[in-house]
């Protein structure tokens, strides 16, 4: 498709809303403490929805037809911080489509450099690190893009805004803390994307039993509902100023929205003379109002307490703290499900050849609503970066048991009993992990002479956390000789953790390969995932 009429418009703009309501819950769950300004998806879905239903009263399915349908009821429908700025993203697309004769690729990517351009503008303050910087990494890659055809060109967008979404916590450390992508970000990304189906052929049909509900798993631990700060104004303000005066001009709107900012924060006002949106965090929702009523009627008024929000809010928190929670370090989808199958709270990625830092640990503490947290470091090079936390973190007692290895975290974390005191599980942590015997199989990165073995690129070691004691030609054979090592009469049980470079088929043979090796021994098969090691192995 190397062009688009008002048709296909529609139908992207009608799916676009279609998937946007799809997900709106997983976009509100990524709100961040202390006050969300709003809800984040549902805000976003339902100024979409506005500019959809103002699609339905259109004569005639022309490209400016839509484009002004659209633009008006974004901007009418618009609730929130979010779906202000979601409107003028498509006030931007659309001043831009609407004067076409013909929408092509280029076209389209002009419309999308002016989204930017309005989206920014509208922001007193623009921040990066929100669907602003989204917005701008999409309409970058379309301005670079070589695509002929509009399926290309969005293939291009979306994997640029997935990779800025991706980007948004190390932008604005809010973010971070909280363990969480931009909501307004993921909700913009979920326009295009619902666009891009429109492009491809697919429609969305959604009832209401349709709607994607947030799953317990997939919920986000926020961070330290204390940790971020105090609200500065507490009155989330928005309104319309309709029937303009006469005597108002556009000079006199600006300075309106320069007056907004010497008694608030998050100031948007955008429209023209003929209506215009008006969005202020404020502690004089009067003083906004009255300065809006010298330039036409007021209407529409909503004003929210965030300060009583916030209250319920700590009050929420608080009811929910627990006496004590988990946090693990690791490598690999499957151990980070192990982890949350035995009850672990939080999991931060890492092992070896990517430790996280003393901070990294810090924040996934503060995730945790618990007056006590025990961290699994699972490697001997992680262990003090994770005492370091405990300077960083505030409301909370970190017990940091020394783990070496993965297994021993499990077998951590499986001796957890809330009925006991943090004192006592701490102790029967530490005994816990004294009788896992483990070890890692992997291969030599260069030649070498090593604790005895004399080694060549490529060959496959075992070792465990103090040195290597096997090599071998095989990763087979790899195995069967730590095991052999590692191996002792008290051990009747091998579990076998096998990693992202390990198919599960070859893994199943090397299990057969060991139950034959060693009859006594009962052998087990676990998908790992990690990183560097081809299998961890630990007896029992």
């Amino acid at each position: 498709m190397k062009t688009i009429n008002g048709v296909m418009l529609s139908k992207m703009i009608t799916n676009a809303s279609k998937l946007l309501d799809f997900h709106r819950e997983k976009i509100d769950a990524l709100n961040v403490f202390p006050v969300p300004d709003g809800d984040t998806g549902t805000n976003m879905s339902l100024t979409v929805k506005s500019a959809v239903k103002e699609l339905k009263n259109i004569k005639s399915n022309t490209v400016a037809e839509v484009c002004d349908a659209v633009t008006k009821g974004a901007l009418r429908g618009a609730r929130g911080n979010s779906g202000v700025i979601t409107s003028q993203v498509f006030r931007g697309i659309c001043s831009v489509l609407g004067k076409a004769q013909e929408v092509d690729v280029k076209v389209f990517v002009k419309a999308m450099k002016q989204a930017t351009e309005v989206a920014y503008g509208a922001v007193s303050k623009p921040k990066e690190g929100t669907m602003l910087s989204v917005c701008k990494a999409m309409s970058e890659a379309a301005s670079s893009s070589k695509a002929k055809v509009f399926t290309d060109l969005f293939e291009d967008v979306i994997k640029a805004g997935d990779v800025a979404l991706a980007y948004t916590p190390e932008q604005l450390p809010v973010l971070k803390k909280a363990g969480v992508v931009d909501s307004g970000g993921m909700g913009l990304l979920t326009i295009f994307k619902g666009m891009q189906k429109a492009l491809l052929g697919e429609e969305i049909e959604l009832t209401e039993e349709d709607i994607e509900p947030v799953k317990e798993e997939e919920k986000h631990d926020h961070a330290d509902i204390f940790s971020l700060g105090a609200i500065e104004f507490g009155y989330c303000t928005e309104f319309f100023i309709i029937n303009i005066k006469k005597k108002t001009t556009l000079a006199a709107i600006d300075r309106f929205r320069e007056y907004l900012m010497t008694i608030g924060d998050s100031v948007i006002v955008v429209g023209d003379l003929e209506f215009v949106k008006v969005h202020v965090h404020t502690n004089n929702p009067g003083r906004a109002l009255s300065h809006a009523l010298e330039l036409g009627e007021v209407d529409k008024v909503k004003i929210e307490n965030m300060l009583e929000q916030n209250r319920e809010l700590v009050k929420k928190y608080e009811a929910e703290r627990k006496e004590m929670g988990m946090l693990a370090i690791c490598s690999g989808k499957g151990f980070e499900e192990m982890f949350k199958d035995v009850g672990v709270d939080g999991v931060v990625e890492g092992g070896q050849t990517m430790n996280p830092s003393a901070s990294d640990i810090a924040d996934a503490v503060m995730r945790i609503n618990a007056k006590n947290v025990f961290v699994f470091p699972n490697n001997k090079n992680i262990t003090l970066a994770a005492e370091q936390s405990k300077q960083l973190v505030e409301n909370r007692n970190v017990l940091v048991i020394p783990t070496k290895n993965v297994p021993q975290g499990i077998i951590a974390a499986l001796e957890f009993n809330p009925e006991e005191s943090p004192s006592v599980n701490k102790i029967n942590m530490l005994h816990a992990i004294d009788n896992v015997t483990a070890g890692q199989v992997t291969y030599a990165v260069r030649s070498s002479k090593t604790d005895g073995f004399n080694l060549k690129t490529g060959d496959i070691i075992g070792l465990n956390d103090k040195k290597i004691l096997s090599k071998a030609d095989n990763i087979a054979d790899g195995v069967k000789g730590l095991i052999e090592k590692l191996a002792t009469d008290s051990h009747s049980l091998v579990n076998l953790y096998y990693g992202e470079d390990v198919n599960e088929e070859d893994a199943e043979k090397v299990a057969d390969y060991i139950r034959e090796s060693f009859p006594s021994l009962d052998v087990e098969l676990f998908f790992g995932g990690q990183a560097v090691y081809y299998y961890i192995v630990s007896l029992e």
